[in-house]
């Protein structure tokens, strides 16, 4: 069971050990922030959290030190994507590369047959589903995982709401019962990604456009900015009410577009992209068809057309204009709440 300190790989645990299983926690040591990067890295304090419920349970702990593998895999393509001007997702990359990777390999060393997660996700008949909490479900974040990752995972707590665990956690004595939830990069902690980027990639300040081409401000690098996003980038909209939002990031010009947002902006809106690194969680993804695709955490899932290219591309057109489709991101794909798996974004064709 890995254990990442909060209550929801606790309850996870609980769930195992009520169930019968013979269950060992594990506690992923990626990262101690010896850079002193600004943001709180609560790795000892996690340890001793998951450590003191795994003691309740009675069930054996260990840290395992990943810290070497992690920078290789996950913080070497997060630095190397936003450098390219794409955006990453960490997360979905330390699920597979890390949980379901480097974790799974120790643990068939040491005789172990399955490696459980406090993710909210169901599995039914060999398929990853969503969580029952429509708030909570965490699928996205699995989308890129392989046929036989997925055989080996175990998803104890994807059938209860959020309260109902917290409820069981309280019922069950728990440390970490009342622990809130953890924001931040994987298990990195409570450390923003902007200043996680400046530690490592020099500011490159330039000039912030509008869609004219004039100069409204100045940006202090391209990495440190999202398409779609409304805030933070310092500049103030000359209309009431109505704000800048990032547009476009021109790495050869180095310039930073904003536009106002509205349902006709240039550059926001697309149905059309393609994508490439096509994952599946089961049976590969073969012919044209109808699904749903989920173009980042917390974003509905719009219908769909995915069309295969061969060479592990494809193209997708939603039925619907999506907002703010951004090359690096993972689209997550379904058949209403089955995940089928992911790919990544290579281009957008807007409106």
């Amino acid at each position: 069971m890995a254990m990442s300190g909060g209550v929801d790989s606790s309850v996870a645990a609980a769930v195992l050990v009520r169930a019968g299983h013979d269950v060992s926690g594990v506690y992923m040591k990626n990262w101690i922030n010896e850079e002193n990067i600004i943001g709180h890295c609560p790795w000892d304090e996690d340890i001793t959290d998951a450590e003191a419920v795994a003691k309740q349970l009675g069930i054996p702990f260990r840290v395992v030190n990943l810290m070497t593998e992690y920078r290789e895999k996950v913080v070497k393509y997060l630095l190397e994507g936003y450098q390219a001007g794409i955006t990453p997702n960490p997360d979905v990359m330390c699920n597979r590369e890390m949980k379901f990777g480097v974790l799974w390999d120790w643990a068939q060393e040491h005789g172990f047959e399955a490696i459980a997660t406090g993710h909210y996700a169901r599995k039914l008949d060999g398929s990853i589903l969503r969580g029952a909490d429509p708030n909570k479900d965490q699928t996205y974040f699995l989308a890129m995982m392989q046929p036989h990752q997925v055989r080996i995972a175990q998803f104890p707590i994807g059938h209860l709401l959020k309260p109902e665990l917290r409820d069981l956690a309280r019922e069950l004595g728990l440390k970490t019962a009342e622990k809130k939830d953890s924001q931040g990069i994987c298990f990195i902690g409570q450390v923003k990604m902007e200043d996680f980027l400046r530690t490592f990639v020099p500011d490159q300040p330039g000039p912030i456009v509008n869609l004219e081409g004039k100069t409204v401000g100045e940006h202090r690098g391209l990495h440190l900015y999202t398409l779609g996003q409304r805030k933070g980038h310092g500049v103030a909209s000359p209309i009431h009410k109505q704000a800048y939002v990032v547009v476009a990031k021109r790495q050869q010009t180095n310039e930073l577009v904003v536009a106002i947002e509205n349902p006709d902006t240039p550059l926001l809106w697309a149905r059309k992209a393609t994508l490439h690194s096509i994952s599946s969680t089961g049976t590969p993804l073969q012919g044209e068809r109808f699904l749903q695709a989920q173009p980042r955490y917390r974003c509905p899932a719009g219908n769909a057309v995915f069309r295969p290219l061969g060479d592990g591309r494809a193209e997708l057109e939603y039925a619907e204009p999506q907002r703010a489709l951004t090359p690096g991101q993972i689209c997550a794909l379904y058949d209403g709440d089955r995940l089928l798996g992911g790919a990544v974004f290579e281009t957008i064709q807007h409106e």
